[in-house]
């Protein structure tokens, strides 16, 4: 058994059992390797995001949170490779962080013959970025998600610097570049704020009220607005 296999198998036999744990020992016996060797790949599942804690004592052992992990999943290699890419585009944007740990819990939950044509393939596939800094502050996917308000310090286009507070709504990603729509309270207004002109971004104790967001009220001159998931309204 590869190491690959056993970290999957060492998933689905904790899957199994959930809610009970199952010792170091337990699992050493059952996949004929060392202890040490159940607790390095304990760990590396753990750095990988998958849910399992130690419980202490003579009955303890490793759990899994099963409502939290993914079952077996039977992506195609071509459907694997779509979401390998479509997650490496999101590199530059609020989402990296989160989507470099879903990468890892998808890798982690495939088929091992499927994992290794996707690595294969995906080493053909390069995206094209220019050599300027775009990222966008991970603080701000956050303030989405929980409505907090927003005190940017952020460069304008002439190159005037100004601290604004603001109430994020949406995002709209161009290219690199990830723009943060929001109702900027200096300017009593909606406002698109470029990630890579963000140089500061906290946030704040406070919550705004959830504001609509409707695409003709973005004013988008060049280009059209998709919008993503399986709709069409980017509202």
């Amino acid at each position: 058994m590869t190491r690959t296999d056993r970290l999957y198998a060492l998933v689905e036999e904790l899957r199994a059992v959930s809610p009970r744990p199952r010792s170091a020992r337990w699992l050493a016996e059952r996949f004929e390797v060392s202890s040490r060797t159940i607790e390095r790949d304990i760990s590396a599942l753990q750095q990988g995001g998958v849910p399992i804690w130690a419980e202490p004592g003579r009955t303890g052992g490793y759990c899994l949170d099963a409502a939290r992990t993914l079952a077996p999943l039977g992506f195609t290699v071509d459907e694997a490779l779509a979401v390998m890419i479509a997650l490496g585009t999101l590199a530059t944007s609020p989402f990296r962080d989160s989507a470099t740990s879903a990468l890892r819990k998808v890798l982690a939950v495939m088929e091992d013959r499927s994992l290794q044509q996707t690595a294969e393939l995906a080493t053909r596939i390069h995206l094209l970025s220019d050599d300027r800094s775009n990222e966008a502050p991970p603080s701000v996917a956050y303030a989405l998600r929980t409505g907090h308000v927003l005190r940017l310090s952020y460069i304008d286009r002439d190159g005037e610097a100004t601290m604004r507070d603001v109430e994020p709504m949406g995002f709209v990603g161009k290219g690199n570049d990830w723009y943060l729509i929001a109702w900027c309270r200096l300017r009593d207004g909606l406002r698109a704020f470029r990630g890579d002109r963000m140089v500061q971004a906290e946030i704040l104790g406070e919550r705004a009220p959830r504001r609509p967001l409707r695409a003709e009220d973005l004013g988008i001159v060049e280009g059209r607005l998709r919008a993503v998931g399986l709709g069409d309204d980017p509202t």
